[in-house]
């Protein structure tokens, strides 16, 4: 009997290792396919990469490749990165097929608007790195150098900088939904978090200095962004608690006019 037990709890978790094998399986496959497709351009996607700082740069001057690899990999890198990047939904719809069973209704209608939320905001932080910060920094950058030195950017020192600012910004615009999950699930309050704000701005500038080149612009240009992300999550995760508080109250109240019918109906019968 105790094997025969054993067995039967086994058998689950096999199957869902099973299925979380084949759900891996099929994200690569989809960030292969990407890729693929993608590889053929990584020059030219290369390129507008590098907009920001190359139309900046003194006239007469380029981007350079000290090393002998670098003018494939470095673009090879770029179309892998974009890939995954592209591909960000398909890999999230799977893992939310893979936890989905798992979760109660409730939690279902609210992960699904997370879901789709969080990888709108992921790309609007791709997006105002690319728009907004880099062009700042890099003129900032072209134009304190001394007079003598020419300008003139490794195209593998830059891909590594401008990923690691696109995944910094990525990461930060997720502040709302993060905030709004603490608040979910109980572990804050909005009002909780009101009263840290001043710890709150210390900490968003304390991450940008670390997330960022040592600069005060490109760290306040990270910073700010956080704080006021941070902001707009309790916003959200007070009208949140407002309305799950009207819920429960709808929720108490049929409950109450539910008990008084059935006592009207009791005294009735006696």
């Amino acid at each position: 009997m105790s094997n025969s037990k054993a067995a039967d709890q086994e058998q689950p978790l096999v199957a869902h290792l099973i299925e979380l094998r084949q759900r891996v399986m099929r994200m690569l496959l989809a960030v292969l396919i990407i890729f693929l497709g993608l590889f053929y351009f990584a020059n030219d996607l290369y390129t507008y990469l590098s907009d920001p700082l190359t139309a900046l740069l003194p006239e007469g001057t380029s981007m350079i490749a000290t090393d002998v690899t670098s003018p494939f990999f470095a673009p090879f890198k770029l179309a892998l990165v974009l890939a995954i990047f592209i591909g960000i939904p398909f890999i999230l719809h799977q893992l939310w097929g893979f936890i989905a069973p798992g979760l109660y209704e409730n939690e279902k209608h609210l992960a699904v608007p997370l879901l789709l939320s969080s990888i709108l905001l992921f790309y609007a932080g791709i997006a105002f790195a690319y728009f907004v910060v880099f062009p700042l920094i890099f003129g900032f950058f072209t134009s304190v150098g001394p007079e003598n030195v020419a300008v003139m950017t490794d195209i593998s020192s830059y891909l590594n900088f401008v990923l690691k600012l696109f995944f910094a910004f990525g990461v930060v615009f997720e502040i709302p939904i993060a905030t709004l999950l603490l608040i979910w699930s109980g572990a804050t309050t909005p009002d909780s978090l009101t009263s840290k704000r001043a710890y709150v701005i210390v900490g968003c500038f304390v991450v940008g200095m670390l997330l960022t080149p040592p600069d005060i612009i490109s760290q306040s240009l990270l910073a700010v962004p956080m704080w006021l992300l941070f902001e707009a999550g309790v916003i959200m995760g007070r009208i949140f608690t407002r309305g799950r508080k009207d819920e429960l109250e709808d929720e108490f109240e049929a409950a109450m006019s539910e008990d008084d019918s059935n006592r009207d109906e009791d005294n009735a019968k006696s």
